[in-house]
């Protein structure tokens, strides 16, 4: 067995808000109705669930059973992935071990986070004492000093990054279930002259807390083919890297483990970067896509903002980038956010993107990125590789 033995039937997805009304397990539960009607497949027939970690539950150590209970699954397998915003790419793999393994058959993935309006993590000493007490608030800070490492190493040009952000928030623009308040077109110089956060991060460098969810529905291809599934998107390949060089004193914050994890899917999935149809990174800031874009092979280390420079990344282009604005231009879902640059790549090789739809719909390259250390590069790295045409 293997991930292309598994298949995506079904995505749904809420509109992502500055701020819910409703609570974490309802908007669990529109998610759960939108993909028993979008496929058909009876409640009662979906027997594993895997949620991604989420902020407004995170002091909750029985969340999975929480949401189970709440939607009144009866479940053979259930589990949390508890590794920040690689999560929801995680979930899916996650998926296909228990269906190749046969633990279930239909796997409900789900995402759900409604941080912006339930933020209820427990704080860490850790941080209380040693970080934010000396003005090193949260991830801002932390990727400012990571971009001022990037740019005393090779260099830098801030335009070559507005780039993304233009095309992300042009990708947001005709995306419907974006958040209203990003659904503005920028152009660089808007971007070049937004106020700054932590030098050099500026204000639209960085994703705004939302509240939102999404949701996949995972079954074997086998069980899909009987079922008559003509429209499916098989997991190719996965790779997953925790603590990148954990064990050197002094650590290159600009080397991620993108590298190591991107080189395990492309490898399992026998493709390579030029191969890949649409690019839906991980993006909590616009340097970490580009870091991506170095570490995943599309472009050597240092060489960042002339790939950029010489790539259309529109979703007429040569290389679409988060088709549907991403999480900097569509809202970040909480912990639920990478779900919903994963949702995207999967409606993309569904052909439902709509006034976004790209032309190559055969294979599309999904990531994540799970915490902010202090001093080193992000703590889980995940890549995935899904495709329509297996």
């Amino acid at each position: 067995m293997a991930f292309h033995d598994s298949a995506i039937i079904g995505f749904a997805e809420t509109k992502i808000v500055e701020k819910s009304d409703r609570d974490v397990c309802a908007l669990g539960a529109e998610i759960l109705s939108s993909l028993i009607k979008s496929t058909g497949v009876e409640k009662g027939a979906i027997d594993g669930m895997i949620l991604s970690s989420s902020m407004s539950s995170a002091g909750s150590v029985f969340w999975s059973q929480l949401m189970a209970d709440a939607l009144g699954l009866g479940l053979n397998f259930c589990q949390t992935v508890d590794i920040g915003g690689c999560s929801p790419v995680a979930a899916l793999a996650r998926a296909t071990m228990a269906i190749d393994s046969g633990l279930c058959e239909n796997v409900l993935c789900l995402y759900a986070d409604t941080q912006a309006s339930a933020d209820n993590r427990p704080s860490k000493p850790f941080r209380v004492e040693w970080t934010s007490a000396l003005g090193y608030l949260g991830p801002p800070a932390g990727f400012g000093l990571l971009t001022q490492r990037y740019e005393h190493q090779f260099g830098l040009d801030y335009r070559a990054l507005g780039k993304l952000a233009v095309a992300q928030r042009a990708h947001a623009v005709l995306n419907d279930n974006a958040c209203e308040k990003l659904r503005k077109a920028i152009t660089v110089e808007d971007y070049l002259n937004s106020r700054m956060i932590a030098n050099p991060i500026r204000l639209l460098d960085c994703v705004m807390v939302c509240d939102g969810a999404s949701g996949l529905l995972v079954t074997s291809r086998k069980n899909a083919e009987r079922k008559g599934f003509t429209k499916v998107v098989i997991p190719l390949g996965y790779g997953e890297r925790t603590n990148h060089r954990i064990n050197e004193a002094v650590v290159d914050v600009t080397d991620t483990g993108h590298r190591v994890a991107g080189e395990a899917a492309f490898r399992r999935a026998g493709l390579k970067p030029s191969d890949m149809g649409s690019f839906h990174p991980y993006d909590d800031f616009i340097i970490a896509m580009m870091l991506q874009m170095e570490m995943l092979g599309f472009c050597k280390q240092g060489q960042g903002c002339d790939f950029i420079r010489d790539n259309d990344f529109s979703h007429t282009g040569n290389l679409p980038l988060n088709t549907g604005g991403g999480q900097i231009s569509a809202g970040q879902a909480g912990l639920a956010g990478g779900g919903t640059n994963l949702i995207e790549g999967v409606r993309q090789l569904m052909g439902e993107g709509g006034k976004r739809q790209v032309a190559n719909r055969k294979t599309a390259l999904v990531t994540g990125i799970g915490g902010i250390p202090y001093g080193r590069n992000w703590t889980t790295s995940s890549v995935m590789i899904l495709s329509s045409d297996a």
